[in-house]
Formats: structure tokens, sequence, C-alpha cells
């Protein structure tokens, strides 16, 4: 039957009333996306970060770095898809000089979702991670309680059903290096544009087979803030003074008291 329907408000009503907390709703505010291009793979983020409606940084870094070759964005909350991503950098590395060979894309995402499935989704990591190694270009996406995908273009975050729309109409099989930036360049923006939660600039990261990854730091800066049209200050007078007047909060008096030769000043 067609028309609204009530009964997640019943569930949590019900849920409460037995005691659990409230269930309550998510909202990651980021737009992250990934794609593959011919000979490599791309991604990309905004790089906005919010304190629920409070802009904290207009130019935070959502692309990390887990090896030379091997990227990641991450989408969620920014403290969690930061140590995260430090971990499994520091483990990824320690697990490549130990088996004397450059990391695998598939082994940073099985540290992953190992890492993040013991939490149950209470951290907060949404990420796309992408790389080549020799095997190829890969990209994949995992989510924070663990499951994974893989894709030849992926989105995350608030503004991803917006940059999902764009890498749907765009992406074609063998891009090109240039085409693939635009393209997920013009995702990020469909997110800026289209989600409170994301903003301000363009992050671009560029992997290539057989070279180390190349990150574009404000590849696109369409936020860039404008000069004011004129000056604000104002020259003293411009405002009328109606009337004026001065009170003398404190009298100071002096006083000499004569001991003898000697003369002491005091003030009273």
């Amino acid at each position: 039957m067609a028309g609204l329907s009530f009964d997640n408000f019943q569930r949590n009503k019900f849920l409460v009333s037995k005691g659990f907390g409230q269930p309550m709703a998510t909202s990651t505010g980021t737009t992250i996306v990934g794609c593959k291009f011919n000979g490599g793979v791309i991604i990309a983020a905004d790089t906005r970060a919010t304190a629920g409606s409070i802009v904290a940084d207009k130019n935070c870094e959502k692309l990390h770095r887990l090896s030379p070759k091997i990227w990641c964005a991450g989408a969620g909350t920014a403290a969690d898809t930061e140590m995260v991503t430090q971990l499994i950098a520091s483990n990824l590395e320690l697990h490549s000089l130990s088996q004397r060979r450059q990391p695998r894309v598939i082994t940073a995402l099985t540290l992953l979702k190992q890492h993040l499935f013991k939490y149950q989704g209470h951290l907060g990591a949404y990420l796309i991670v992408a790389g080549n190694d020799p095997t190829g270009a890969h990209l994949m996406s995992v989510q924070a309680h663990g499951s994974t995908d893989i894709g030849e273009y992926q989105s995350l975050g608030s503004g991803s059903l917006a940059a999902m729309a764009v890498l749907e109409t765009g992406w074609k099989p063998n891009m090109t290096k240039e085409e693939a930036m635009k393209l997920c360049a013009d995702a990020i923006e469909s997110g800026i544009w289209n989600d409170l939660g994301s903003g301000s600039n363009v992050d671009l990261c560029v992997m290539e087979v057989g070279k180390d990854a190349e990150l574009h730091r404000n590849y696109l800066t369409p936020n860039v803030r404008s000069e004011k049209l004129k000056s604000y200050k104002f020259d003293r007078g411009t405002t009328a003074v109606l009337r004026s007047s001065i009170h003398d909060v404190l009298d100071v008096e002096e006083t000499v008291i004569t001991f003898g030769n000697d003369a002491m000043e005091v003030d009273a």
C-alpha cells in the first residue's frame, strides 16, 4: 500500500520501552570516489570536515597513504579514518619487509576489513582502497563493519549519490588518465554542490601501473573566498556624537606629614 511507513518509529519506541537505547542515524558528511582507467586508478575526495552543523576544517586531507603505490580515501569519523589507516600502513610495511616484496592491494584490503570487522561498525571508517602492484591496478571499498566491494568505479559518503550519478553517466572502459581525472573531479564537485556535508576543494591521487602514487593536493578550488566589494573600516567621526560627559571616579590628595626634619608623603 502506497504511503508513509511508521514501522521504524514503532520499533524504536518498543526498544526504548524495553530499556534499549534510541537507534540513531549516522551521517558521514563526505564525498569520496574512485575510478579505474587504462593503466591505473584514481581516487578523489572533498576537503570539508564537519562537527555536526559546524564546518570544523575547510581544507581537511581525506586521502591517506598506505604504501608508495597504495592509497585510500576515507569517509566517516575523521579520527577513526586517520588512526585506522596509520595502523594499517604500519602493518603493511612490516608485512612487506617480512615477505621481501611489494605490498599487494588485496593485502591492504584484507588488513583493513579484518581490523574493522572486530569492532562491528563502531569504528566509523568507510574507505575506498586503490593502488597498483605486480598484478595490475585495483579499486576496492570497505565499509565500517568489514564488508568489501570491487568495481571499476566507487563512491562513498553522504554525497555519494550525487557523485555516483556523475560516475555512471561519464564512465567508459579504457579511459585515459586525463579523462578519469576529469570524471573524478566532476563527481566530487557534484557532491560539493549537492551535499551540505561536503565542500571546499577537490583532492586527487593518481596511481599508474609501475609508478609511485602522485597526490594532487587542492587539484580544484571551486570555493575560493572572493574579495570584499569595499572596505568596511569607517573613518573616525563618521558616527555623530550626540553628547559627552566626563566623571571623576577617584580624587587623589597628597598630605605631607612632618616628623622632625624628615617629611613623608601620604596618598589619601
